[in-house]
């Protein structure tokens, strides 16, 4: 009967396992066999002594963009779920969680296209500032270099950790938070005391997701901020479209993973923690 059940489960994970394994495992695979693989078929680390020589900078150029975003992103996520769960004007709130979705539903092309609107030089933000007084036209410029590309990050993803993390904060048993306000707690001590320790572990995987999801996009960078020093996914399109080297470029997906890879390592070790604690 055992047996059986665990041929079932088989089954059933089958399809899953298989696009996986298709879209995912096979094409790192030959991504690591053609950045390896040399002009005569040997073993070689030339490719990547090449992409290192060459993008080194944006190498550390990506790391310092996600990192910052990502941190960016939990700030606002923080912010956002923090007065969802613990607001205190019911049409405030409720303006805010039919607001903040939208981004949710916009690919991250469209993002960047509104952003280089929105970010130029004579763009919607500059002219609300002149229009405002806040700045004279003189002393207009153009957001689009990497604040821009952090700009279009936060604004897509931060919805998406907003939604996990608001969702955590509202599983939290209430009872919790009553009593630290009937003991004279703020709403500031509320939350960072009682609330975001409760639901930190969703808040990592969302941060997760993001900074993996950020490593991957083409579009921002290349449509907000395509200059030296860019992203490392410029650098790939680039040796492809440009050179037709592929095995530089596969070297640099492979540097990519590796950043990525340290993001796997947090939700990794929060998921062992999670799994060790005590029932």
């Amino acid at each position: 009967m055992t047996d059986r059940r665990n041929w079932a489960g088989l089954a059933l994970a089958a399809p899953a396992l298989s696009i996986v394994a298709v879209f995912f495992v096979a094409p790192l695979l030959m991504s690591a066999v053609l950045a390896f693989r040399g002009t005569d078929g040997g073993l070689t680390f030339a490719h990547f002594a090449k992409a290192f020589e060459y993008y080194s900078t944006d190498l550390w150029f990506s790391a310092w963009i996600v990192t910052l975003s990502t941190l960016a992103i939990g700030v606002v996520a923080i912010a956002i779920a923090g007065y969802l769960t613990l607001g205190e004007h019911p049409r405030t709130v409720a303006i805010l969680r039919w607001l903040y979705r939208w981004p949710l539903f916009i690919p991250f092309i469209v993002t960047a296209q509104v952003m280089r609107t929105f970010l130029a030089k004579n763009g919607m933000l500059n002219h609300v500032l002149i229009g405002s007084g806040l700045i004279e036209p003189l002393q207009a410029q153009s957001l689009l270099d990497w604040r821009g590309i952090v700009i279009a990050f936060v604004w897509k993803q931060a919805p998406f950790v907003t939604l996990l993390l608001a969702g955590a904060m509202a599983a939290i048993d209430r009872q919790h938070i009553e009593a630290a306000r009937n003991l004279g707690a703020n709403r500031w001590r509320v939350l960072f005391g009682i609330v975001l320790p409760q639901a930190r572990r969703t808040l990592m995987v969302g941060l997760v997701l993001s900074f993996v999801s950020m490593l991957s996009v083409l579009s921002v960078p290349m449509m907000i901020n395509p200059n030296s020093p860019t992203m490392l996914t410029v650098d790939i399109a680039y040796r492809i479209n440009s050179h037709g080297d592929y095995a530089v470029a596969n070297a640099l997906c492979l540097m990519s993973l590796v950043l990525a890879s340290f993001g796997a390592w947090f939700y990794l070790r929060e998921a062992a923690a999670k799994k060790a604690e005590p029932k």
